[in-house]
């Protein structure tokens, strides 16, 4: 039986995000959502936002748990997850209004961080969004001493890992055909970083 994941961030911040999500998406019919990780943000965006398809993506070994979620929740708006891992797998070929990813870019090594913006500006067509969560640095500094700690952690379980810079990820989504929209303030140190496809 597969032992169905569960992620305590998640659950904390999952209302915040959606109360910012909620506008920003009202105009959307489908969203692919990149590192999907326990499911858990899948199932309550796709229940508070029926009119959205939401697609959920992640490397291969968290299939099973995002399927547990979807599969409990039973939401007629959600797809099975697709394999994606940003530098080895194709993106797939699919419709999306918005790209939206939670925690990610600061788990992946650069190369990765450089190859998600990058496929992100080739599946978007014109007007589409990136939506972006997790903790950010500004100008080379860290917003929190919490945040501080917690790169130093990263690093120490991943050297490749660690906060990106605000200023690094704009190059990169620049150079993707995106131009920077909103950053907004959300709890525990964490941002919302909003871009759209010119």
């Amino acid at each position: 039986m597969i032992i169905k994941p569960f992620s305590e961030s998640c659950e904390e911040n999952k209302a915040p995000i959606l109360a910012v999500l909620e506008p920003l998406l009202r105009d959307c019919a489908a969203v692919l959502e990149v590192g999907s990780g326990t499911g858990q943000h899948a199932v309550h965006f796709a229940a508070a936002l029926p009119q959205l398809v939401w697609h959920t993506s992640d490397v291969a070994v968290h299939h099973p748990g995002i399927q547990r979620w979807l599969d409990e929740a039973g939401l007629p708006n959600t797809r099975a997850p697709l394999a994606l891992d940003v530098v080895r797998d194709a993106w797939p070929e699919l419709a999306v209004d918005a790209v939206y990813s939670a925690n990610t870019v600061h788990i992946m090594g650069w190369t990765e961080v450089e190859a998600f913006f990058a496929g992100v500006g080739t599946l978007l067509s014109a007007g589409g969004l990136l939506v972006l969560y997790g903790p950010f640095n500004y100008d080379g500094q860290y917003s929190s001493e919490s945040n501080a700690r917690f790169d130093q952690w990263l690093k120490m379980r991943d050297p490749r890992s660690g906060i990106r810079d605000f200023a690094d990820l704009n190059r990169l989504a620049e150079q993707a055909g995106m131009q920077f929209q909103h950053d907004y303030t959300l709890p525990v140190n964490n941002r919302l970083l909003v871009w759209r496809k010119a």
